[in-house]
Formats: C-alpha cells, sequence, structure tokens
C-alpha cells in the first residue's frame, strides 16, 4: 500500500465542556448525540456535503444502522471498528472500490452513562475472561491487570516507578499546552511519585481518563483527497499482527510483554513504507495506562529490549524529547476517546495545527494500538 488514501477532515465534541457537565451532574447527550457532534465538525473540516460520502464505520458503542439514521446518510457500504482497525477498513474498502469517501464516526457516554471498566459490572467482562481467570487474586480491573503487567516487565528489566513516571509527567506536557485536553496543569516527578496508588505500582497518572465525547474522521480515496484538500494526510502504511494462544490469562502480555507482534508490525509498516523508526517525527500510542509506551518504544525498535526506562529518562519522549510521543496528552491528560483522539493528533502534527505543542518539521507520524493480543500500527505522512 502506498498513499491510496487519505484523511481530509477531522472533529470532535466539546470534550473538556462535557467534562465539567457531567460532573455537575448533566447529561448532556447519548453516544450518538457525541457521535453526531463530531461528524458535522470532521465535514466542516473537509469542506464537503455529507452526500459526498458513501462508506460509514462506527464505534463499538453504536449501532452502524442507527448511526446512520441520526447522520441522515444512505451510503453503500459500512462496518463497525475500534480506532485503529476502522482506519485499516476504511482503506481495504476504498482500495477494493466498496466505498471512496468513508466517514468513521465514534461517540460514548461511559462516563454520564456509568460505565465501570472494573468489578462484578465490569464492561466486557462476560467476554474477556481474563478478568476471571485473574480473580481469584482480586484482579478484577483493567487497571489490575496492567499493574501486573508492570511488575512483570520491572522485574525482568529493572525499570523503576520513577522511570515510568516519564510517561505522564511528558504527557501532561503537551496537555498543558491542549486547549482541547481536560487536565492541563503541569505535573513533575516528585509530583508523579507523591501520588497515591491506586493499584500498587501504578499510581493516579497512570491511569486514564473516563469522560464523554466523539470523534470523527473523514478519509478519501487519493485521487478525491487530492481534488478536495489542499493538505490531505496521508496513510503510508498499515500492519497487524494478533497474538491469542493463552490470551485469556494475558499469557502474551505477561511473557512477552507483546513484543512479538510489534515486531512483527513494525516489520509491515515500515518495510511497506520503505522507513525506520528514525523517519518517525511523532509517536502516538493507545494508552490505557502509562504501562503501554515502554512496552511499545521497544517493540517497534525506537530503543532496545529493557532500555525503555533508560530512553525516557536520558533521551526524553516529551516535546523537545528524542521521541515525542502522545502529544496532544494522550489517554491520561487530554480525553480517553479510546484511540480515536490519537488519529487526530496525528492529523494536526501533520498539518501543523498544533500551536504551543507542535513538533515543527512533522512529516512522520506513527501510532501504535496493543489492546488485547492485537498489534495495530499505522504511519501517517503528508507531502
Amino acid at each position: 500500500m502506498k498513499r491510496t488514501a487519505a484523511v481530509i477532515g477531522v472533529g470532535h465534541s466539546d470534550w473538556v465542556g462535557d467534562w465539567h457537565r457531567v460532573r455537575a451532574g448533566e447529561r448532556p447527550g447519548d453516544s450518538y448525540h457525541y457521535g453526531a457532534t463530531a461528524f458535522r465538525a470532521a465535514i466542516k473540516d473537509a469542506g464537503i456535503k455529507r452526500e459526498d460520502i458513501d462508506g460509514l464505520i462506527v464505534g463499538p458503542t453504536t449501532a452502524y444502522e442507527r448511526m446512520a439514521e441520526v447522520l441522515h446518510m444512505d451510503v453503500r457500504w459500512g462496518d463497525q471498528a475500534d480506532a485503529v482497525l476502522s482506519v485499516l477498513q476504511a482503506v481495504q474498502a476504498i482500495e477494493t472500490g466498496a466505498a471512496d469517501v468513508v466517514a468513521l464516526v465514534y461517540g460514548n457516554d461511559q462516563r454520564s452513562a456509568g460505565i465501570q471498566y472494573g468489578g462484578p459490572q465490569a464492561m466486557g467482562g462476560d467476554l474477556f475472561l481474563s478478568y476471571v481467570y485473574h480473580a481469584p487474586w482480586g484482579m478484577t480491573s483493567q487497571g489490575a491487570l496492567y499493574a501486573m503487567t508492570f511488575r512483570a516487565y520491572a522485574d525482568r528489566y529493572g525499570i523503576s516507578e520513577r522511570d515510568l513516571g516519564h510517561v505522564a509527567v511528558a504527557q501532561r506536557q503537551g496537555a498543558a499546552r491542549n486547549p482541547n485536553a481536560i487536565q492541563r496543569k503541569e505535573i513533575t516527578l516528585d509530583d508523579y511519585m507523591a501520588a497515591r496508588y491506586i493499584t500498587e505500582p501504578l499510581r493516579l497518572f497512570d491511569y486514564c481518563l473516563i469522560n464523554d465525547g466523539g470523534v470523527a474522521l473523514i478519509i478519501a480515496e487519493a485521487g478525491i483527497a487530492r481534488k478536495l484538500s489542499d493538505n490531505p494526510v496521508w496513510i503510508e502504511s498499515t500492519g497487524r499482527f494478533d497474538l491469542n494462544r493463552n490470551a485469556t490469562s494475558l499469557e502474551p502480555r505477561l511473557t512477552d510483554f507483546y513484543r512479538p507482534a510489534q515486531q512483527a508490525v513494525a516489520e509491515q509498516v515500515f518495510g511497506t513504507s520503505g522507513l525506520d523508526p528514525s523517519d518517525i517525527d511523532v509517536f502516538q500510542v493507545y494508552d490505557s495506562f502509562s504501562v503501554h509506551i515502554p512496552l511499545a518504544l521497544e517493540g517497534y525498535g525506537y530503543c532496545g529490549v529493557g532500555e525503555a526506562g533508560k530512553f525516557m529518562s536520558e533521551q526524553g519522549i516529551g516535546l523537545g524529547g528524542k521521541l515525542p510521543t502522545n502529544t496532544s496528552g494522550g489517554h491520561l491528560s487530554e480525553t480517553y476517546m479510546q484511540g480515536w483522539a490519537h488519529q487526530i493528533e496525528c492529523v494536526r502534527q501533520l498539518r501543523g495545527e498544533c500551536g504551543e505543542r507542535q513538533v515543527e518539521g512533522t512529516k512522520r507520524v506513527h501510532y501504535s494500538s496493543d489492546v488485547a493480543g492485537k498489534a495495530v500500527s499505522i504511519i501517517y505522512g503528508r507531502d
């Protein structure tokens, strides 16, 4: 694959305003409302009409058919997927001729609806048996399972809790310069170390936010993208590799930290695009917990195995560092849109629209997701 499709529009809801409204007891809208709000912003950004769109992919929190009705769209092709897979599916639809212009729409009222990601009513707990497998040891939440992952990694390679703190500090640095971020107060390593444990060894700042919101992207076939947009963001390459053996007990995450899958995906995305890690200007990582970052740095070859702690503390992942990572603040500080908002940050960094947090001269951005044993990556680029 080489520049067969491009992102021509992005949009999102008012994460900050809705955060305050929900905490004040209001319920601004449901998941469809947030998705529709983001969609209107995305088509305005793209400068197109909804009639120009013939494909629709929605996030897992809404139904494809109902979202099409809400958006007043009669598309000829559609599907449902998470953030990173929706981009891959949109590209595949364009390459096979199933659609020419695809809208990706996500909305989630998880905060106001009281969705739980731990305990007996954990969302998806009946499907993802890792909750059940580790329940006899008191680990019934995603936070507990990632705490166990970091403990295993630290025991193997000697990374310290202070080393891990560089993730939260770096991401808050970006969030402080992002008007769309919910948590904008900068923190220091001492602030990080002084924060309370939620599930030891993970502290408050290692956890993602939980908030309502929506995100939308418009992806178009290359020729159409060139006609419609003066500044298309190209999808240079994509890759995916799954680890399923003993996935229920989290074995792939606890023994090899998803590294075999990430290394396989690295060969795909860098091999297809003719790039290597030194060509990447900004790294974006799915970060429900800070632990994702050191594992991805090693898995994709940005540093050696067991060297992520040293890389983060000596070379840096914040603005001005060796590899600026999650420059918007990510899930930890900007907004928890389950990987969708990261796609917007990729686009804005490449368009040069990030203001104080802009990484100057950005030409390539790498996005990585390693949820539930699936390692998936996208490299975005600009002319």
